[in-house]
This record gives structure tokens, sequence and C-alpha cells, in this order.
């Protein structure tokens, strides 16, 4: 309930990434016995909610969020900056896991940045992730998996910009518009961080979440919220003007934000004197 309240107030515009992972997450911590993992792929253009969902998701399993010891985000141009390491970084990698997984099987493993992490590493992962009940004596069953990713994010632009241009509205898309094209997108992807990995060719992904691209009206809703946030009264001579300074695509019909709302508490910085 927690976590539906805050999905439902603090994420905007994503109704397919509100509705999948509610049901996903519900799904799995209802299940006393689960037989992998949860397994979360979320795709979409910077700025449009990937990072904030993971955080929320993250708070609702362990309180302290990003802060608990048992909630792992890992960055692979800080974790992981050498290709030539590669064969190193896979045996990091699985220790840490092993080790943390120990510790709590509650853990929690974000993966940020996925388009920039070096092709197959992410593949060491797989026996964690797979249908075993146990490796090496730990089990990895109750864990959450979540891979963050701007790759794909052109895919669901142009389906999200083709529903406008035919005159239906965002909330008609449905995961089974997205999903499939989505899957084999980033399969196929050199720079997806899953480019040919065994860990979809196993559909070991329970999950891949659209992150849809913002509209003006989402863009404004982030602002507000940033302000509130902030312990200021809404202003709408201020909501608009932050909005103006933003960036829009297509060209000719600017619909989109380009960075989502991730440039919102940068630009509200400016209008502080207001």
């Amino acid at each position: 309930a927690a976590l539906k309240v805050q999905l439902n107030t603090k994420l905007f515009g994503q109704h397919l990434a509100k509705d999948v992972v509610l049901k996903a997450v519900m799904g799995f911590s209802n299940n006393r016995s689960p037989k992998k993992p949860l397994t979360l792929s979320l795709h979409g253009w910077a700025g449009t909610g990937k990072n904030f969902l993971s955080q929320i998701l993250a708070e609702n399993v362990h309180p302290a969020g990003l802060r608990s010891k048992f909630v792992h985000l890992f960055l692979p141009t800080l974790h992981f900056p050498h290709h030539d390491r590669l064969e190193l970084y896979k045996e990091q990698l699985q220790n840490w896991i092993r080790g943390n997984v120990s510790a709590c099987p509650h853990s929690v493993f974000i993966f940020d940045e996925m388009d920039k992490m070096h092709p197959g590493l992410i593949d060491a992962i797989k026996p964690f992730l797979d249908y075993y009940e146990q490796v090496d004596g730990v089990s990895y069953r109750q864990a959450i998996f979540i891979f963050l990713s701007n790759a794909g994010g052109e895919l669901i632009n142009k389906a999200a910009l083709d529903f406008w241009t035919s005159g239906k509205r965002r909330e008609e898309i449905q995961l089974k518009d997205l999903e499939p094209i989505l899957s084999v997108g980033v399969f196929n992807n050199k720079n997806s961080g899953l480019w040919h990995s065994s860990l979809i060719d196993r559909n070991l992904i329970d999950y891949f979440v659209p992150f849809l691209p913002l509209e003006h009206k989402h863009v404004k809703m982030c602002i507000r919220a940033e302000m509130i946030a902030r312990g200021y009264a809404v202003d709408e001579q201020v909501v608009q003007a932050v909005a103006d300074e933003m960036t829009f695509f297509p060209k000719e019909q600017k619909i989109y934000s380009d960075k989502g709302c991730k440039t919102v508490q940068a630009k509200l910085d400016i209008h502080e004197d207001v």
C-alpha cells in the first residue's frame, strides 16, 4: 500500500512503469517461495524516473533505501571502468553478490547506466538470477535485481509518438505494445550492457519496463513537486517560467522533454529569488 501511494504521488507520467512494478513487487513479496529473484530492467531516456522508481522500491524493501547496507548500487564507470579487467570484474561482482546475499537474503542490487556496462560482464551474475534452489549453499530467490538503462529509449519514444500521431492517449499504451520490441532491441544493441546476453536468452529478466518520454504537463508536475519539497508555495508563474526553459522534441511538435525532469532542480535554482 505504501509503495502504491508513493508511486502515485511522486512518479509522473509513467502509468506503465507504475502498474508493472507494483504488480511485480506485490506478487513477489506475497510469494513465500519464489522460484527465482525478481529481476526488472527499466528503460527510457534520462530524466523519466528510472532512478527515482528504483529508489522508491529500495526504500519499501529497506527503509534506509540507498543508505541501507542491504541495498547496493553499481555504476559501470565507477566500479568497472577498465575493459581489459573484465575477468577480474566478473569475479568481484560474483563475490560481492554472494557475500551480500549470504548476509541478507532480501538484498537489493541496482545496476545503473547499463548502457555503459562492458558487453558480457553482466552475464557473470546469470547463476544468481536463474531457477536454482541454491548456488554453493546460498539461495538468491528472495533478492531483487534492477537494471537501469537509456538503451531502448528511442524505440519507446517512437512508439509513444506513433500513438500521439494516431490520436491515441498515452495511457492507452500497454506493456504488450512495447515489451517485445524492447527486449529484442536491447538484446541486439551493442551499447545496452545486455547485448546478446544470456539473461535475455534464458528469459531471466522478468519484466522490461518502459519509461515514456515526459510531456509539458508532467514536467510541470515535477516542478511543483520540487517546489513543495523545498517548502515553497507553488507559484504557477514560476512553474511556467521553469517549464519554458526546458527543451522539447520533435522539433516541429515539441511534445516531449528531451531531458525529462532531470534539469528541473537546477532550473528552479535560477528562480530562487522569486
